[in-house]
């Protein structure tokens, strides 16, 4: 069996005993369909026609097994309707925690190449889609073909040469809805591809509102959306005209076989072979064949959204993450901070040039370690490697002589504390963001974290405190006020080696001041590493790293490296000039 089937149904498996009721109500649904008419028969064409003193009391009878019918028919179709759908909810909450786990353990690369909106869709609208097709179609299927199949034997029973009168349409009916149904499936797929687009540009817009507005470019916004909106107009244009040509004429199908029925009926009736009670009883099943053909349109169009959902689904989950933990992987205990690099190399793709090459460096226990050097030639590329957010292509990185590949990932990266310039905050209080470090925090300690962090004057000055609500990416502060926030994030993690990068580089002069403040408490007794872009911010580090495209260009003390008037008092003695 193909990977994938074994995979959309392995879904069922934790609801197996409400499938089973589902799919017994739906069977109990179908007998009932076939049962009326039968019932409606008896009554016409033996108590009508018979001078039995007791018909008008069978005819009573008969009436009341049609109400019991009738009732437990609603019951059945109550629970099908109502636990159904709550299967299929289940289930697409099983598939959304599944893709939104594996979102958790894909690395860097993948989110450098997929937009947030298209990824948001097909954790979205994708399993809505997908649990739509978990109820609707098992119950589609099993009620449509018991009702086709039951209806045509007892047609056949009826009167066998009208039955297959009514029995020619339906493999023409057949090829019709299949050529249709392919057009459709095509069309939702792209629909659903630029529903995805259109999540992406809003995702995109909207978290750039400020600059939109800030520069006036409301208009451009505008036209970029509607673009995406008009593609996704043109794709569901396409699938609706399929989906109408696809409904309308199945219907056009079963009307011509309900004239047939009629025409050809009434000649029997004229001829002696056929009587009004069988042709009223032919015609109310050729009424029953009407909904299991249109389940079954129904099911097609649920079955084209649902797989071309489950295929992008799929599209997702078999991607392997590029970065993942070794099959024998440690966890660090005892954690010293001595961090060695041994002739790393790495480019982010097979056919792009190296960002880094070559690059050999030992960071010692405890060292203050400053990167410097122009922007792209590589500093954040090269702290990025230490918590494996990408993988060196060539080349180890030891630490504390260990290879971090045979570190499990989550032990490596409890022991570092990463410090941006561009600070995300969650959206939430204050508290909860600095919690973020460590997640069983008391109050105490977040608080103890805060005073380091030079955060908690302000966070006081703030309408509820610590459970002031800061907005989404913490719109409502300053931005040294969401960097001193995410410094009291790390010093309640309190890891042994930190990295900063240009953590102060867009801060005005007082935010900077109060930032470098946190940052020099945090720094004692940590490896550190520091990427610069200020200079100024980097003089008393025990040493500075200088690169360049060729790699390591120099290192040494501040005033070493301004004595020797090389690459990096060209770059300081500049910054002294702006």
């Amino acid at each position: 069996m193909n990977s994938r089937i074994k995979k959309f149904l392995s879904y069922y498996k934790p609801y197996q005993g409400l499938f089973c009721a589902d799919m017994t109500c739906a069977i109990i649904v179908s007998a009932i369909t076939l049962a009326i008419p039968l019932c409606i028969r008896y009554i016409t064409k033996n108590l009508l026609e018979s001078n039995a003193p007791d018909a008008l009391g069978q005819i009573y009878m008969m009436g009341g097994i049609m109400l019991a019918l009738v009732i437990l028919y609603t019951a059945c179709h109550t629970f099908i309707d109502y636990q159904g759908h709550m299967m299929g909810a289940l289930m697409e909450r099983d598939m959304r925690n599944e893709l939104f786990e594996h979102y958790q353990k894909l690395s860097f690369n993948f989110y450098d190449e997929h937009r947030t909106g298209q990824l948001m869709t097909r954790i979205s609208n994708d399993s809505f889609d997908l649990a739509e097709l978990y109820h609707h179609g098992p119950e589609d299927i099993v009620i449509s073909f018991l009702n086709l199949i039951g209806a045509f034997v007892i047609l056949i029973n009826i009167n066998a040469k009208l039955a297959a009168i009514a029995l020619v349409f339906l493999p023409i009916m057949g090829i019709y809805g299949f050529y249709f149904s392919r057009r459709m499936h095509t069309a939702l797929r792209t629909s659903k591809d630029r529903i995805g687009d259109i999540n992406a540009q809003v995702e995109d817009t909207l978290s750039g509102i400020r600059v939109v507005k800030s520069f006036t470019n409301e208009e451009i916004e505008k036209k970029k959306f509607t673009y995406e909106n008009n593609r996704f107009v043109d794709s569901r244009r396409d699938g609706y005209k399929s989906e109408a040509y696809f409904y309308e004429g199945l219907i056009a199908f079963t009307q011509l076989m309900t004239v047939a029925v009629v025409i050809f009926g009434a000649a029997s009736i004229f001829k002696g072979s056929l009587d009004i009670a069988d042709l009223l009883t032919f015609l109310l099943y050729i009424g029953i064949l009407i909904e299991p053909i249109q389940r079954l349109g129904n099911f097609t169009r649920l079955y084209q959204e649902g797989i071309a959902g489950f295929n992008r689904f799929m599209e997702i989950l078999e991607i392997e993450p590029d970065i993942k933990d070794a099959p024998s992987a440690i966890n660090l205990t005892d954690v010293q901070g001595n961090i060695e690099f041994k002739r790393v190399s790495f480019k982010y793709k097979e056919d792009y040039d190296h960002v880094l090459k070559n690059i050999s460096l030992n960071i010692k226990v405890g060292e203050y370690v400053a990167l410097v050097g122009a922007s792209g030639v590589g500093k954040t590329t090269l702290c990025s490697l230490i918590p494996r957010f990408y993988e060196a292509n060539n080349g180890e990185i030891l630490l504390d002589g260990k290879n971090i590949r045979g570190i499990s990932m989550r032990s490596l990266r409890r022991n570092i504390g990463v410090v941006q310039q561009d600070v995300y905050l969650f959206a939430g209080t204050v508290s909860d963001n600095i919690r973020y470090g460590k997640l069983d925090a008391t109050d105490e300690e977040i608080i103890a974290a805060a005073k380091k962090a030079n955060a908690h004057d302000f966070i006081m000055k703030l309408p509820n405190g610590y459970a002031t609500d800061i907005g989404q990416r913490g719109v409502k502060l300053s931005g040294g006020q969401k960097q001193r926030l995410s410094i009291a994030r790390v010093f309640l993690k309190n890891p042994p080696i930190l990295i900063f990068d240009e953590a102060t580089s867009a801060l005005d002069n007082e935010s900077e001041r109060a930032v470098q403040d946190s940052l020099e408490k945090l720094i004692v007794n940590r490896t550190t590493l520091v990427i610069a872009h200020r200079l100024s911010t980097v003089r008393h580090a025990q040493r500075i790293v200088v690169l360049t495209d060729n790699g390591i260009d120099e290192q040494g003390t501040h005033e070493e490296l301004i004595a020797i008037n090389g690459t990096y008092a060209n770059l300081y003695n500049m910054q002294l000039r702006m």
